[in-house]
């Protein structure tokens, strides 16, 4: 539903509840990223969002708690929005994920809270989604090999999404730390086939050996040490990294810094990323050597790829921005929906 269609209203008195199923079916990829494509440069001047509140819940860990509101001063937007996320890596020793969020829409011109959302859910969808748009813009047309590093909840949704931008793609390799989880997302995919057209899918057991033949390797971890190596990378690839959201986080090299042309969904991953905050502390790069976010590359204010064989890098840290777009999208759709 785009930003501008005519806003329907919750006109009952109680707050719907969106849980992770009713998303799924109101989301699809290549949906979403239109959505987000067409609204977010409209959009992005008008919604207020505060610097992310990241509390650390305890020492020994890398356990967080984030805190991330915005508000719409568009008539045509008429919410505010808060997700509230917990961030526990350990989880994964745990078979559980390392991410769990609640998402709360409220009415901005009464306050009436509208809608409590699955956060999770929404959250692996817009990831996923903005990874896929910016791909759009950098990741060559023909790209064939995607790398995907990690096997957590994000990164079925990743691969789904580049592939729903870049049709060519025809492998997609898995690394994980542990093999097994690599080895079971492997298999998950293979039985989604008819979904997902001709594309074979399979397991990576070293790093090393795996980077290199990616036309596009995305990355969805916890890492605080770096697992791509940017001489590993090949010529024209591109690197989607999405992991990191704290200084001390990072999931490449200061070599992959300096050799892509870097681009960011959002101002904050330049204090964000470790990949780029290391990077700049170490004087391998500038924060205007970055090229630009991706609203200038939606509008065309940046370009995006400019030739076959360079290396291109895009890192996401996340924003509120595009969680109310995205949790406006959901809302509507479903009263939309509800009805007809």
């Amino acid at each position: 539903m785009a930003e501008n269609e005519e806003n329907p209203q919750n006109t009952e008195s109680n707050p719907i509840f969106l849980n992770n199923l009713t998303l799924q079916s109101i989301f699809k990829y290549p949906i979403l990223i239109q959505h987000l494509q067409s609204t977010l440069p409209s959009v992005s001047t008008t919604i207020q969002s505060p610097n992310r509140q990241h509390h650390s819940l305890d020492t020994s860990s890398s356990s967080s708690l984030l805190l991330m509101p915005s508000w719409s001063l568009s008539p045509s937007l008429p919410y505010i929005g808060v997700k509230i996320v917990t961030s526990f890596p350990q989880n994964s020793f745990r078979n559980l994920p390392g991410i769990h969020a609640t998402y709360l829409l409220f009415d901005s011109i009464t306050g009436k809270t509208l809608a409590l959302m699955d956060g999770t859910e929404l959250t692996l969808w817009r990831t996923s989604c903005i990874s896929a748009l910016a791909s759009k813009f950098l990741s060559r047309e023909n790209s064939q090999v995607l790398v995907m590093i990690g096997a957590g909840s994000l990164a079925s949704h990743l691969i789904k999404a580049h592939l729903s931008v870049r049709p060519n793609l025809t492998k997609v390799i898995i690394w994980n730390r542990t093999l097994d989880k690599a080895r079971n997302l492997v298999k998950k995919l293979q039985e989604e086939e008819e979904e997902l057209g001709n594309v074979s899918f399979e397991h990576g057991e070293t790093l090393e050996e795996i980077i290199g033949l990616g036309d596009i390797v995305s990355c969805a971890t916890s890492s605080e040490t770096a697992m791509v190596k940017g001489e590993k990378l090949k010529e024209g690839a591109h690197l989607d990294l999405v992991g990191s959201f704290t200084p001390s986080m990072k999931e490449c090299d200061d070599e992959a810094i300096r050799r892509g042309r870097v681009f960011v969904d959002n101002e904050a991953a330049l204090v964000e990323a470790g990949e780029l905050v290391g990077a700049f502390e170490r004087g391998v790069v500038l924060p205007g050597d970055v090229c630009g976010r991706l609203v200038d590359l939606i509008t065309d204010e940046k370009i995006g790829r400019t030739s076959f064989k360079e290396l291109t890098v895009f890192k996401s840290v996340g924003s509120a921005v595009v969680d109310i777009v995205s949790a406006q999208f959901v809302y509507q759709t479903y009263l939309h929906n509800k009805n007809l």
